[in-house]
């Protein structure tokens, strides 16, 4: 167990009459107002990111403590660990030499803070220690799903082996052994869930998804409680009867599935049958299952063809990426003359561009070129094209890039400013209601033509509270209908926004149509030609490219004594214990479980979890993609302690925080958020952890870095407090609710990897043909070298810092001859020239390997060069364990984590009834001057 020795933190905060106690006496004075929210005398008030509240003119550094009166229980910090990191006042060489050096030690058992009362920050859990040591294990082993009991951290790429119980890439639970009671999960304080990704990408070496039919009559399924056929189930009477493992009902096995059975009583035929052998199956469905006819996927391209978006280089580089996507750099056939198809036999595509009209165009591959017929008419579309919208696109492909290649040119004498979009997706929907399908849509401006027209909401006056909140999602009747259709019809869209100059687009009602229909929105805050154009020609390959099923309903079944409580992510859901319902749902979506007790679990039996997606693919097979999931049941929760998987629970925090945030305030789901961790350590220490001298931070062995990922979580764009626009809030927030674990974990805790100090053999690969990747460090700005470059990732976005001092040959060798100093750097590159140096050689392997280690988003560089670059205030962002985005540093929030667990163990802390609802009181904590 690591224990902290955090003495005890002098508490600041609200005081009430009635908790006046010993170590209360810290009563604030003067400017230390702070405290209770004021802003401090003499610190202006500040909407900028390099301001730096702390530093309160003449007080010098420390400006935190001020005129506080010393107390013996102070033991932390009357001075600041380490300033935070400040682009405008870069640390001279003295301040680096000072710092904290580099050396990190093991992460030791128990850990006393040294003579101050200070606590060391290299002694504190470190994310990128415990992701680098486990990455090596799965190198050379397999993670097989039925042995092992908990699953590797979500950022590490392993190979899994699936025995009957489906992998962690697509399903995740909360805990891998259940207690038996609500009372005894009650003393965890830890949520009891399931993270679900039906789709998930499988990684080279993994068996493909068996996909088996069983005809007319359809899977074997229990005739109580409908769950499908699974390894868990048992044979008995002979083979005659199979009972089932959620319900316990005894079924009848059809004439047609039997089999005689061994004295053990397993099936003769076991190891033939992948759906009694594997934890991950699919089924193809018969009629019954279908809702209408299934064909291939129908993909329809809605383009921006408006003044902005031509002005800003948007609409040229949408087609281009389009072209890529459908045709992109496989010209030469393959050996029997057939051309590499990059999107599924059956599946069909179709163009429609809008501005103040809607332009369909009609593709037939017999016509000479595209035709194209307006629709004047925005108050109420139609589709004027029976055939000719929807074409195979490598028959019409001559059709298809000459229309994408001129429409650029097509446009530029239009140049209508005002785009119509809410009367373009209506009859796009027109045009997939017969089938269902996919809609990828472009947007480069506020739509404020025709019906459904939108305004500008946000002013940037209406910070926090309830106008804000107003903000974050639509009241529109138009949008919202349009969504619920979409769902019906089987549609999910996808957008590419690009926001002209950082301007408004009203993300919360347009995003709105695609969290609704499970579709995504990849949005370009601030989109400059030459070097977003390749981010965005990746992120329309992938979106076209990655599996994706369409008209998708969801069910999750349990074992008797628990029952599902709640989904969270981005779907439809009517009626509760109802289907999900997803227009279109794709490999990179997950979404969150929650179960709830309603009754007492059996110790000797295990839980059993089955999620069932129904979907049709986009070859145009009507599927049900199965996983099954077991647990243990332990009657002691202590035991249950020991498989906790830490990324499922913050996973499950975040998309639950991320639904409240339209119905609550941010700053109650921050304190929500605090309380929730402080609970759950609070309830380890109190119940599981022996005895530690009460100075001690227990964290239990699977929940070392939970604290900083739930830090991470407060401080993201969607959470954080501060001023932040609607657009990136909202956008932040549905990303959080479809997020995998994976890129959820590189969102929280971003990689950070130095490149100027690698070793000879990293970035290459080793014997095993393994690439030897470099160790990642924390992300704080002691950690930066003078003089250093470091690559920072957080699965969105990748910037390569740069020090104000690079020497000129690593520069050289990066960037090429001629290119020897930050200044003569282009702003705008994406990528690394490939160059025959050993360095660029080590950095571009370096990239490749995170470029398979990511969500939905593509992977290019962008600049940050010391001094020189804005992007440098987004580095200084992504340094989660420094004090910034108006949020505490790594080692101030565990100290104040722990003053409240303590507060907690001798029962003073301080709590309104919340019931057990998840938001939880806003506490009056530790309430910083910058919060």
């Amino acid at each position: 167990m690591g224990g902290l020795g955090l003495g005890e933190a002098a508490t600041y905060g609200k005081k009430k009459k009635k908790d006046r106690h010993a170590y209360h006496n810290v009563e604030p004075t003067g400017s230390s107002q702070a405290f209770n929210g004021i802003p401090q005398g003499g610190v202006p008030a500040s909407a900028y990111l390099n301001a730096d509240p702390s530093v309160v003119p003449g007080q010098g550094q420390g400006g935190q403590f001020l005129n506080q009166p010393i107390t013996p229980q102070m033991s932390q910090f009357p001075a600041p660990v380490n300033a935070p990191f400040n682009p405008v006042n870069p640390a001279s060489p003295a301040e680096f030499a000072s710092r904290n050096g580099t050396a990190d030690p093991g992460f030791s058992a128990n850990m006393q803070t040294s003579a101050q009362g200070r606590v060391d920050p290299d002694q504190i859990p470190s994310v990128p220690r415990s992701r680098d040591a486990i990455s090596q294990y799965y190198l050379s082993h397999v993670y097989p799903t039925f042995e092992h009991h908990l699953p590797p951290p979500a950022s590490v790429s392993f190979v899994a082996f699936d025995q009957g119980n489906s992998s962690p890439k697509f399903t995740r639970l909360t805990m891998n052994s259940i207690p038996s009671t609500s009372d005894a999960l009650h003393s965890t304080a830890l949520p009891l869930g399931l993270l679900l990704q039906p789709l998930a990408p499988l990684q080279a070496g993994e068996l493909e998804i068996p996909v088996l039919d069983f005809g007319e009559i359809g899977p074997p399924r229990c005739h109580r409680c409908r769950a499908y056929i699974n390894p868990f189930m048992v044979f008995k009477s002979g083979g005659n009867k199979f009972v089932c493992n959620m319900c316990n009902y005894a079924n009848d096995v059809p004439p047609e599935y039997f089999c005689a059975t061994t004295p053990q009583g397993t099936r003769v035929d076991r190891e033939q049958r992948p759906e009694l052998m594997r934890g991950t199956v699919e089924f193809l469905v018969p009629k019954e299952y279908w809702s209408k006819e299934p064909v291939g996927l129908r993909t329809l391209f809605l383009i921006d063809v408006g003044q902005e978006a031509f002005n800003k280089g948007f609409l040229e580089a949408f087609c281009g990426g389009v072209m890529s996507a459908l045709y992109g750099g496989d010209e030469n056939p393959t050996e029997d003359g057939q051309i590499k198809r990059r999107i599924p036999e059956g599946a069909k595509v179709g163009f429609v561009t809008f501005d103040k009209d809607i332009h369909f165009y009609n593709m037939n591959p017999a016509l000479d070129q595209a035709q194209m017929m307006i629709m004047p008419d925005i108050e109420d579309p139609f589709v004027p094209l029976g055939e000719g919208l929807f074409v195979d696109p490598y028959e019409a492909k001559s059709n298809i890039t000459s229309l994408l290649s001129q429409l650029p040119t097509i446009f530029s004498q239009i140049k209508n400013p005002e785009p119509a979009l809410l009367p373009t997706l209506n009859a796009a929907l027109a045009a997939l209601e017969k089938t269902g399908g996919k809609i990828i849509c472009s947007l480069a401006a506020l739509p404020t033509w025709g019906p459904g027209r939108l305004f500008l909401r946000d002013d940037g006056k209406q910070h926090g509270g309830d106008a804000e909140k107003k903000l974050l999602d639509t009241e529109h009747p138009g949008w919202r209908k349009a969504a619920d259709k979409m769902v019906q019809a089987g549609v999910g869209t996808d957008f590419f926004l690009a926001a002209p100059g950082g301007g408004y687009l009203d993300i919360a009602t347009v995003g709105h149509i695609s969290a609704s229909t499970g579709g995504e929105t990849f949005y370009y805050p601030n989109f400059v030609s030459p070097r977003d154009n390749e981010k965005l020609s990746q992120e329309i390959i992938h979106t076209v490219t990655r599996e994706t099923g369409y008209q998708a309903l969801m069910k999750v079944r349990c074992s008797n004594g628990l029952q599902v409580s709640s989904y969270h992510g981005n779907f439809i859901h009517h009626t509760f214990g109802a289907d999900v319902e997803l227009g279109t749902i794709d490999a990179d979506k997950a979404m969150a479980v929650i179960f709830s007790y309603d009754g007492k679990l059996d110790a000797k039996l295990d839980a059993h979890f089955q999620s069932a997606l129904l979907y049709t693919t986009a070859t145009g097979e009507r599927r049900v993609r199965c996983s099954n999931v077991i647990a243990s049941v332990s009657d002691n929760a202590k035991d249950c302690m020991k498989f906790v998987d830490q990324d499922a629970v913050y996973t499950l925090m975040a998309k639950e925080a991320a639904s409240k945030m339209t119905s609550a305030s941010l700053k109650d789901i921050r304190g929500a958020l605090t309380e929730k961790n402080v609970d759950i350590l609070a309830g380890y220490r109190k119940n599981f952890s022996g005895s530690h001298p009460p100075g001690q931070l227990v964290l239990p062995e699977n929940l070392k870095e939970f604290s900083m990922y739930i830090l991470g979580l407060i401080k993201s764009r969607a959470f954080k407090g501060g001023q932040e626009p609607t657009d990136r809030r909202v956008h932040d927030m549905r990303m959080i609710k479809s997020m995998g674990a994976l890129e959820l974990s590189l969102y929280l805790y971003p990689r950070m990897i130095p490149i100027h100090n690698l070793a000879p053999e990293d970035g290459f690969p080793n014997a095993d043909g393994h690439l030897h990747m470099p160790p990642s460090i924390r992300c704080s700005f002691s950690r930066v070298e003078e003089g250093g470059v470091y690559l920072i990732d957080n699965g969105q976005n990748c910037y390569l810092w740069m020090h104000a001092q690079t020497s000129p040959n690593l520069i050289i060798d990066l960037f090429g001859e001629g290119k020897d100093s930050l200044k003569s750097l282009d702003p705008y590159s994406s990528s690394l020239p490939i160059l025959e140096t050993h360095l660029s050689a080590q950095v571009r392997n370096i990239l490749e390997y995170l470029k398979t280690m990511r969500g939905s988003k593509a992977l290019t560089i962008q600049l940050a060069r010391q001094g020189l670059d804005g992007a440098e205030y987004e580095f200084a962002r992504l340094l989660v364990e420094d004090r910034n985005n108006e949020a505490q540093s790594y080692v101030d929030w565990l100290v104040h984590i722990h003053r409240h667990v303590q507060l907690e163990l001798t029962g003073q802390r301080k709590k309104e009834d919340s019931g057990d609802s998840s938001i939880a009181s806003n506490f009056a904590g530790l309430r910083p001057p910058y919060w």
